[in-house]
């Protein structure tokens, strides 16, 4: 792959070239179709903390703790509710996606960008499909994806863990190495890679809650660093799939590592 670390006026040419082929785009949910500064997660992750804290009867420091713990450790905070108290996921997923979307707003160009796109085009998720479908609902992505994977489909393994990919490519027959995939979390980019899928990390600036795990939280475009595993990075997800397009589209902000 083009090995491209300076805007200058062959980067648009370039960066055209690096997807050429691709006809799987995998596209995360939260804090991806969506900027992360709308703060929409914010409310699942408070959520989260109050539903362990109703759940186990444990004080608001402590299910904090918790929740971050598990998320650590698990992958996800439900994966840990799962293994170690025996939650049912759909009394978790229920309450944690009872949020008020009218932060997130409509977005007609990532529409049309996404709807341009040769090809497949999926959301991969560790939320649940009514989530998904809602999000997509605001946003006026409405019959942009072919399919959506969520957590339930994934068999509750979330990413990063390799089972979840492996699940997500049988369930939709892709060829990574003819697949891109765009996320906010760094780390859920490592295994992609590995399989051989074109990677662009979705950043923000974001201020994003300081117990947050620094390598599980929505990635700051100035903050990424020389990850392999990380082919591309944009603050700009509308921009970026600009600059894939035809001649003629606007270029965007990007970097590659």
């Amino acid at each position: 792959m083009p090995d491209i670390r300076h805007q200058d006026a062959h980067a648009g040419v370039a960066l055209k070239a690096a997807f050429e082929g691709i006809d799987h785009w995998i596209f995360d949910l939260d804090n991806t179709l969506y900027p992360a500064e709308c703060n929409l997660f914010r409310q699942i992750d408070a959520r989260m903390a109050s539903f362990i804290e109703a759940r186990l009867g444990l004080g608001a420091p402590e299910s904090r703790r918790l929740q971050k713990d598990y998320y650590v450790r698990y992958g996800t905070t439900l994966n840990g509710l799962m293994h170690e108290h025996d939650v049912p996921p759909e009394d978790f997923l229920s309450f944690v996606h009872d949020i008020d979307l009218s932060v997130v707003a409509r977005n007609d160009r990532l529409a049309a960008l996404i709807g341009d796109l040769p090809g497949r085009k999926f959301v991969f998720t560790n939320g649940t499909l009514a989530h998904a479908e809602n999000v997509i609902d605001r946003l006026g992505l409405d019959g942009a994806f072919d399919d959506i994977v969520d957590i339930v489909a994934s068999g509750y393994a979330p990413k990063p863990h390799g089972t979840a990919y492996r699940r997500f490519i049988d369930r939709v027959g892709a060829l990574p190495e003819k697949s891109a995939m765009f996320e906010d979390i760094a780390i859920n980019l490592q295994e992609p890679s590995f399989l051989g899928m074109r990677t662009v990390l979705v950043a923000s600036e974001a201020d994003w809650m300081a117990d947050e795990p620094s390598d599980r939280r929505p990635a700051r475009k100035s903050h990424v660093g020389e990850l392999d595993y990380i082919h591309h990075v944009t603050d700009d997800l509308a921009a970026f799939l600009g600059g894939i397009a035809p001649a003629g589209a606007e270029e965007p902000e990007w970097r590659q590592t």
